[in-house]
């Protein structure tokens, strides 16, 4: 009676084994260049990108990166505008992103009071928090005046020289100030940006006080932005509110007056993700 057996190499591993390995490591191969596809896609303009900037952008031979991206189309990850020959977001992607944001208690929590502050202070509303050394934008509420601030969620800024970065420093150790600044530097963004670590240490400690933070045309010319801590049930500080506007809108006299209701607004989404008084 004749056995079927598999073929081996000389250390006993079976044939059908080691090809299943290689497909294995082929496909993980495949799904992370598919995913290093979608994220230039995303970080690309709102237009879209072409498939050879796509392919020189992650190294990748043309005809690779087609056969990844049909396969993305196909999912609706991405979408292709025959016109222009060019690649973008499609459905699907968006889809995942809200939910994401939906699992994330702090902006579903902030909404409510953002579109509040929005409509009391009259201007544009952000949500941000901290990662790897940068604020980065959660949400948006947009002010209704026809020149406004538009920074859309997933945009970066430094920490030094935005008011909603230096809001959530205002609860960081000096120990975690100096390994941002280390890391990350203090780049002159405009001829109003703070670059000196102790000028930084006293504009935070005035934040504190006051509590709000104030960025006065240093990181855009001619905006203006107040920004307060948001702190979670154990009093550390997990983001930031702020207003925006052009310096049109907001002058001296102003700042005080909006700066009071975006510290209402943190203290009040502060209260809803648990934050006690005294911790507020």
């Amino acid at each position: 009676m004749q056995r079927l057996t598999a073929k081996r190499n000389r250390t006993g591993t079976p044939a059908r084994v080691r090809s299943t390995a290689r497909a294995g490591g082929d496909q993980v191969q495949s799904l992370i260049r598919a995913l290093t596809l979608l994220n230039r896609i995303a970080e690309s303009s709102d237009d879209g990108v072409t498939l050879t900037d796509l392919a020189q952008q992650v190294g990748l031979p043309a005809s690779t990166a087609h056969r990844l991206l049909t396969t993305l189309e196909q999912e609706r990850y991405v979408r292709f505008n025959n016109e222009g020959r060019l690649w973008s977001v499609g459905v699907q992607a968006f889809v995942v992103g809200c939910t994401f944001t939906k699992t994330r208690s702090l902006v579903g929590v902030a909404r409510p009071h953002m579109r509040h502050l929005m409509e009391d202070g009259g201007e544009t509303v952000n949500l941000a928090v901290e990662d790897k050394g940068e604020a980065v934008y959660l949400s948006q509420v947009e002010c209704r005046q026809m020149m406004r601030v538009f920074a859309r969620p997933g945009t970066r800024v430094p920490l030094h020289c935005s008011a909603v970065g230096k809001a959530i420093l205002t609860g960081a150790s000096d120990k975690k100030l100096s390994k941002i600044l280390h890391q990350r530097g203090m780049p002159r963004l405009t001829v109003k940006t703070i670059i000196s670590p102790s000028a930084l240490r006293a504009d935070l400690e005035r934040a504190r006080a006051c509590g709000y933070a104030v960025d006065d045309e240093e990181h855009a010319i001619g905006l203006r932005c107040l920004a307060a801590p948001i702190f979670a049930e154990t009093g550390d500080v997990v983001g930031a509110i702020s207003a925006s506007g052009p310096m049109a809108r907001i002058g001296d006299e102003r700042m005080a007056q909006l700066g009071a209701l975006v510290l209402e607004t943190s203290r009040a989404i502060s209260a809803d993700m648990g934050a006690g008084p005294s911790r507020r």
